[in-house]
């Protein structure tokens, strides 16, 4: 019965821990249990505390512009003259310009992101995918900047001399550039998201008759509809808060095009808005916390998108649980 006793305070087989632990060591244990929590809730509470201070920092600063300036002239008026003597904040151009070139990128990004997801996801072969998807993602690598001396310097005189247009700085080279950048995330996005349909449909659709045409169409895009929608979610957001392409690429004037469909013509976005009048603003000044105002606006359209992204994903993740 000693013996057993004395054992009990030997290590355990395979680890250096006793099977029976003494009141001190087991404290310890406990505490550095608890410490390693804390430590960890820490670091995961402090991505969340540094959204909130943002949203604080943003809003503290455009309120006081709210409590001198018509929300409504802010919303509706396209006067942004924030340099006049008769000082104008009408951010209806700016909004207009944001929505333009990020609806535009989207009409060029979306069908050819979930082509190209279709692509990897059910007619390449494993080889080419893995060569491939890599390739597109590094797309989402490369500096803004690159892409804006890229359309400023190659697209722009394209677009000028080829199809006559007054200027080469407009909606549509801002709106191709943001496209491309917006394809690794569609792709990416829509491409895990097919692949987690299972081979179980695409075998029933076939034993049914199914083309693979009709199979792709009419049974894996309809069964992986969250994850597309998330990734163009996603792809939106990249779009509409994209700054140095936007600032470079399309032409910074404050108008809306008219005719409206008229993506020729130069705009300018709320990204660009920030961006470029900062820094030349007096601190404490109406321009100062207008270009905060602007700053709120633009949280509040992105944090409604990623509540959007959010909720289709998660969609896509109880699909993708499901399947296996």
């Amino acid at each position: 019965m000693t013996t057993e006793a004395l054992n009990i305070h030997e290590a355990a087989a395979g680890t250096d821990q006793p099977l029976l632990r003494t009141a001190s060591q087991d404290l310890r244990g406990y505490l550095f249990s608890k410490a390693g929590r804390l430590l960890l809730l820490a670091i995961t509470s402090s991505s969340v505390l540094s959204v909130l201070l943002i949203f604080y920092f943003v809003s503290r600063e455009a309120l006081p512009f709210f409590a001198d300036y018509s929300i409504r002239d802010f919303l509706t008026s396209t006067a942004w003259y924030p340099q006049h003597q008769d000082q104008q904040f009408g951010a209806l151009a700016i909004i207009m310009g944001s929505v333009y070139v990020t609806v535009a990128a989207l009409l060029i990004a979306v069908p050819i992101g979930i082509l190209g997801a279709v692509f990897l996801s059910d007619i390449t072969s494993f080889r080419i995918r893995g060569f491939v998807k890599p390739v597109i993602e590094l797309l989402a690598a490369i500096p803004s900047v690159a892409y804006g001396f890229f359309a400023i310097l190659v697209l722009a005189p394209f677009l000028q001399d080829k199809f006559g247009f007054d200027t080469g700085a407009n909606a549509l080279n801002a709106s191709f550039i943001l496209s491309i950048m917006a394809l690794p995330t569609i792709i990416s996005v829509c491409e895990d998201s097919l692949s987690a349909v299972g081979r179980e449909l695409r075998e029933a659709s076939y034993g049914l008759g199914a083309t693979r045409f009709e199979t792709i169409f009419k049974v894996i895009i309809p069964a992986g509809h969250s994850g597309i929608i998330a990734g163009i979610v996603l792809g939106m957001m990249r779009a509409i808060g994209e700054t140095m392409v936007v600032w470079m690429a399309s032409g910074n004037a404050t108008q809306i095009p008219s005719p409206w469909w008229d993506l020729s013509q130069s705009i300018r976005t709320m990204t660009a808005t920030i961006a470029g009048d900062m820094g030349e603003t007096a601190r404490g000044s109406m321009h100062y916390r207008s270009l905060f105002a602007v700053g709120v606006l633009l949280l509040i359209m992105t944090f409604i998108l990623n509540l959007f992204s959010e909720y289709f994903l998660t969609r896509a993740k109880k699909q993708l649980g499901k399947s296996r």
